[in-house]
């Protein structure tokens, strides 16, 4: 495989290749990443969100009175780092959190109702985004992209 570069010494468009790192999985998801990171950010970013609180806000709402420790382990973030995204979130009334009564060391999260409405406006402009780059799969490849990716997590099948 090789990616198209801005000019040759001849002023002509010159490939730059990439023949060992094209073959290369890790590689290949990296560029795509690259293409879809921006778009993404910059959707978030109309909202005042970042990724990490995006990914959190929605976690969030598919699991209500998830636990801070649980959060932390879905997304693989760690815990010092939630505790300012969950504040984050909070102070804008996007979530609530409760203790959890039977260990009151514990807090129970659970959005708002302007966080519902906030995750829902920004799934749909993020979708939307990445329609640019997806938009080159079938539906039928998209769902097997998926299915492939989920695999490689070792999640359940659906």
């Amino acid at each position: 495989m090789s990616q198209p570069d801005e000019q040759a010494e001849d002023g002509t468009a010159r490939i730059i290749e990439d023949t060992v790192l094209g073959g290369l999985i890790g590689y290949r998801l990296k560029r795509a990443y690259m293409l879809i990171q921006p778009r993404a950010h910059a959707v978030l970013a109309e909202e005042g969100l970042r990724v990490a609180s995006f990914s959190c806000l929605s976690i969030i709402i598919d699991n209500p009175g998830i636990v801070q420790s649980e959060l932390s382990d879905a997304l693989q973030i760690e815990r010092s780092n939630l505790v300012v995204v969950i504040d984050e979130l909070e102070q804008r009334g996007l979530i609530s959190r409760k203790r959890v009564p039977t260990d009151r060391r514990r807090y129970a999260l659970t959005a708002t109702l302007r966080g519902r409405h906030m995750r829902d406006r920004l799934t749909k402009k993020t979708h939307l985004a990445e329609e640019v780059i997806f938009g080159r799969l079938n539906q039928e490849e998209r769902a097997q992209f998926l299915h492939l990716l989920e695999r490689l997590e070792g999640r359940p099948a659906r």
